[in-house]
């Protein structure tokens, strides 16, 4: 059975009645005991650990028990739900009980692990959010004895701590939809969350992003990794107005779309335009932005807007980036000829889950696989054909093309996308690492992120399109080609961004939004194997476009109730 661990989750977000928590504010009676009075006092460093406690929430899986440690950390989750639930992967892993459902998109009123994560783990992190921010005011400062030098540092954490909310409200709101929604203005401790609607959570977070955009205490871009700054505040707005007809849409009693919200087509060029103007820049080398130093490597970071830190000396975790690299193949594909083991993504450990399928290879990053690249049995001999220089990522040597069985790891392309390896080593000299980074000691140093400049060209590259300007985007468009080693383009449609998307962003936890937002995710229209279900693929209700409430949530907040189709 599920539960959370820490207790302050459980209270403020109402996840227990509100009669056992009657005074939150209220000092314990013995003086010795920890309170936020004590713990933070005078020293600026206490607030920097403060803040670092709402970062903790985006790669902790110390403190939510599902049935897989690791599918509790809240970017796992988030990827898991945004990439397996489409075209661009399939897990193999079907004894854990979320799989098959994200999987063929047959997900119900029922639990599953990585939905589940994801809304405590965003509710958790506002939560942290809206604490440190009634901690945090000038009058209170004043009364622990603070200088004026930290309470102007604390004004800059503030910050950072509004925009860790705004993001988490965004993860929440794309996933679910309308969510329980509080702020450090809410009353404190003696009632359930209320909830606000889709569009009212799309326009506090707008209006959020507005203010720190304008803020002289947000840290300047480029000066803060991997932490937030102004340059994702800008970002993020982009990403919102980029989906405004989906957050601001209208939908019936039984989840389907009856109207679409207001384009906001202007508003995302500007947001973007925005972002041109600030201190980022395209890395060079695209694998390099997904290699274990891409936090230390210069080149990498400079397209860096937001980024979450691992760190394979100080952080361990089994989600996130560990779980990007040793998921993605088995140990059993990365031998040398005499059987030794290669090393090859700078990790010791395969876990043989995920994978793309190999209609998407073809597809989206042209790749073509000539005669010699079958053996007698059909099997990948590991030949395979491109122009495209992302495309030089894939592993397919022993597996094979159709994905019949979703169980089955070796049907589909391994994906060595994220490599632990620095950027600056060989395999070779980075093996006797690997080599220990391998079992209980899983250990990886990869940066996920978040978002990046190439993100912010594409958004602008759709946005320009749509809105008739298309000239604008192109140069942006290109570039990234450009990158890849492929051709330019005189000219671009909405479906040239598309295909650009399904690779530059492939595996970076876009691909659901992406094709919700281009009317593809539930439709009939658009299919690929196991859709809905099915092998051949098929279209499903549009219900599914959000995920259900917890039933552990939905018992436990009576403000709550199934979302629109769930319960039909």
């Amino acid at each position: 059975m599920k539960k959370l661990i820490y207790i302050t989750l459980l209270l403020v977000t109402g996840l227990v009645a509100a009669s056992c928590v009657k005074d939150l504010d209220a000092y314990p009676f013995n003086e010795d005991d920890f309170t936020s009075e004590n713990a933070y006092g005078s020293d600026y460093a206490n607030y920097v650990s403060g803040l670092a406690k709402i970062y903790r929430c985006f790669n902790n899986t110390s403190d939510l028990q599902v049935e897989d440690g690791g599918a509790s950390e809240l970017i796992r989750a988030f990827w898991c739900v945004q990439e397996c639930s489409t075209d661009a992967c399939k897990n193999d892993w079907e004894k854990d009980s979320w799989t098959q459902d994200i999987n063929k998109n047959t997900w119900s009123t029922a639990d599953n692990a990585a939905s589940y994560a994801l809304y405590c783990r965003t509710l958790h992190g506002i939560t942290y959010a809206n604490e440190f921010l009634r901690q945090t005011t000038d009058e209170r400062l004043a009364d622990r004895g603070c200088s004026s030098d930290v309470i102007a540092k604390v004004h800059s954490l503030r910050e950072e701590a509004r925009l860790l909310r705004a993001f988490m409200y965004w993860m929440s709101m794309d996933t679910f939809g309308d969510v329980p929604f509080v702020t450090e203005e809410s009353e404190f401790g003696s009632a359930s969350p209320t909830v606000k609607t889709r569009s009212e959570v799309f326009d506090f977070v707008e209006s959020e992003l507005k203010a720190l955009t304008a803020s002289s205490d947000m840290p300047a871009a480029g000066s803060n990794y991997p932490r937030v700054d102004k340059g994702t505040a800008w970002g993020l707005l982009s990403r919102l107005y980029l989906n405004a007809q989906v957050y601001k849409n209208t939908v019936d009693a039984n989840g389907n779309v009856t109207q679409k919200g207001p384009a906001m087509w202007s508003e995302c060029i500007a947001a973007c335009e925005e972002v041109f103007k600030l201190n980022y820049g395209l890395c060079e080398n695209y694998p390099d932005l997904f290699r274990g130093d891409n936090g230390e490597n210069p080149e990498a970071r400079k397209e860096m807007l937001f980024a979450i830190d691992y760190d394979e000396i100080s952080m361990n975790s089994w989600g996130g980036t560990i779980f990007l690299a040793e998921s993605c193949f088995q140990a059993g594909d990365d031998k040398d000829e005499n059987g030794n083991p290669m090393y090859s993504l700078g990790v010791a450990d395969g876990w043989a889950g995920i994978r793309v399928p190999s209609e998407y290879v073809f597809k989206y990053f042209g790749v073509t696989v000539p005669e010699e690249g079958y053996d007698a049995e059909g099997k990948y001999t590991g030949v395979y054909n491109y122009t495209d220089e992302r495309a030089g990522m894939f592993f397919i040597k022993g597996h094979r093309e159709e994905m019949t069985d979703l169980a089955e790891f070796t049907q589909g392309w391994s994906f060595y996308k994220y490599n632990n390896i620095p950027h600056n080593m060989t395999r070779e000299e980075f093996a006797s690492s690997a080599k220990s980074y391998g079992s209980a000691s899983a250990k990886c140093g990869i940066d996920y992120p978040v978002m990046r400049l190439a993100e912010i060209y594409l958004n602008y590259a759709e946005a320009c399109v749509m809105d008739g300007q298309a000239a604008k985007g192109l140069p942006y468009l290109n570039a990234l080609r450009d990158r890849a080693e492929i051709d330019p383009l005189p000219s671009y449609t909405l479906e040239d961004v598309q295909n650009e998307r399904a690779v530059e962003l492939c595996w970076e936890a876009f691909r659901r939004t992406d094709l919700i937002r281009w009317d593809q995710f539930h439709s009939g229209d658009f299919l690929w194997r196991w859709k809905g279900g099915s092998y051949q693929g098929q279209g499903f209700s549009q219900h599914l476009l959000v995920f259900d409430f917890p039933q552990s949530e939905l018992t436990a907040n009576s403000n709550l109730s199934h979302k629109p189709g769930y319960a039909n």
